[in-house]
């Protein structure tokens, strides 16, 4: 069966924003919540489907392929989700689990606190660790061929003393008192149930009487750290690349956060990029634009010749194929384009004087074509008036 429009499947306009798409998902994705529709299979479908549509639109470069060639120029690329803990691990920071930083999920509050960890059937949360960034800076060729880069960052890691329980030796946490190690407690209001979090235990379903004194009761440690990213060969500026399970640790024994590494290729002195070709200036003399030549050009990969013909323009470009940057999913990749730009030169030699001027009065007798029909052009003007 043909798949739907991905903006018919959230409601919105394909030049909606970036948090119009957003809100728009957030709405679907609270009507047709597993935890709201119980073994309905037709809501558990379309909440997979306003995932994945969400999961495309919502990144930049899979939209612009999906805008421009449809549900085929994803190349495989969307993920069509297979179960719900795909979906709220993928999207963390809507259904929380993943910011670590208590905001809680989309639907704390509403629906007694569903939505992304553990324990959706009512005990205490289990929540994933808090996300890192950081930045990682890489030179034009390392961006071409890919690398990898050693980090340094410091991150919350398990205390070394009370190795992660946070309670001194000798002792353990217990169950909390007042959510009875759920995590929440809850209140009727009228015909509503509606779920808060414990504010005895903030959710973790237990309480210490004698924290740990090298963590204070955290069961982490802030530590330095250094970690190895692989950075992918064809790699785009600003690219955001994440690295599983090299964030903070989580304080409810769920998995670790992950590392967002936030990509800046340097500029370079003579290449530029445009999508996957690279981009130089070539500079050329009159001699070898009127005559022709063959020039030896650099390229990321070494030299490569370009052959110039006779009567070359200023301006022209000439494309070396399969010279330009690797394409991050397989495709071909992109090409070199090299411009030519004919030089004047600022001072001659006495010699190159003498031929410029013969050269000068050669062509008031013999103009070329495209001058000749300026000239004509201008003299018509002129007897005109």
């Amino acid at each position: 069966m043909a798949k739907r429009d991905y903006y018919e499947i959230l409601g919105v306009e394909k030049n909606a924003s970036q948090d119009e798409i957003k809100r728009a998902y957030r709405k679907l994705a609270m009507k047709y919540h597993p935890d709201k529709n119980p073994g309905n299979k037709e809501a558990e479908d379309k909440f997979k489907e306003a995932s994945e549509a969400y999961e495309v639109l919502h990144d930049s470069d899979k939209r612009s392929r999906y805008d421009r060639f449809g549900h085929e120029g994803l190349g495989g690329q969307s993920q069509g989700f297979s179960n719900f803990e795909d979906i709220f691990s993928h999207f963390s920071d809507i259904f929380g689990g993943g910011g670590g930083g208590g905001g809680g999920s989309i639907f704390d509050g509403i629906f007694g606190g569903m939505g992304g960890g553990g324990g959706r059937s009512g005990g205490s949360r289990v929540r994933a660790g808090a996300s890192l960034k950081c930045r990682v800076n890489i030179t034009f060729e390392e961006a071409a061929f890919g690398c990898t880069k050693t980090i340094e960052l410091r991150r919350a890691e398990l205390c070394d003393s009370c190795h992660g329980t946070g309670a001194a030796a000798g002792s353990k946490p217990k169950t909390c008192p007042t959510c009875q190690g759920r995590g929440q407690v809850y209140q009727n209001q009228g015909f509503f149930s509606v779920a808060t979090t414990c504010p005895t235990c903030h959710g973790t379903g237990t309480v210490i009487d004698n924290p740990c004194k090298t963590c204070k009761g955290t069961g982490h440690e802030t530590k330095p750290v250094r970690i190895r990213v692989n950075i992918p060969a064809g790699v785009e500026d600003g690219t955001r690349l994440r690295v599983p399970d090299e964030g903070e640790p989580s304080s409810s024994g769920g998995p670790r956060g992950d590392l967002f590494c936030y990509i800046f290729v340097a500029e370079h002195d003579f290449f530029q990029r445009h999508e996957n070709d690279v981009l130089c200036d070539v500079p050329i003399t009159f001699s070898q634009a009127a005559l022709g030549a063959e020039l030896e050009v650099p390229t990321l990969r070494g030299k490569a010749r370009v052959k110039i013909p006779a009567g070359t323009q200023s301006g022209q470009v000439f494309r070396l194929r399969g010279q330009g940057f690797p394409n991050l999913r397989g495709y071909a990749e992109g090409d070199q384009i090299v411009r030519v730009l004919v030089e004047t030169p600022k001072k001659l030699t006495t010699r190159q004087r003498e031929l410029f001027e013969e050269l000068a009065s050669i062509d008031d007798k013999n103009v070329s074509p495209k001058r000749k029909g300026f000239m004509d052009y201008i003299k018509q003007y002129f007897t005109e008036e």
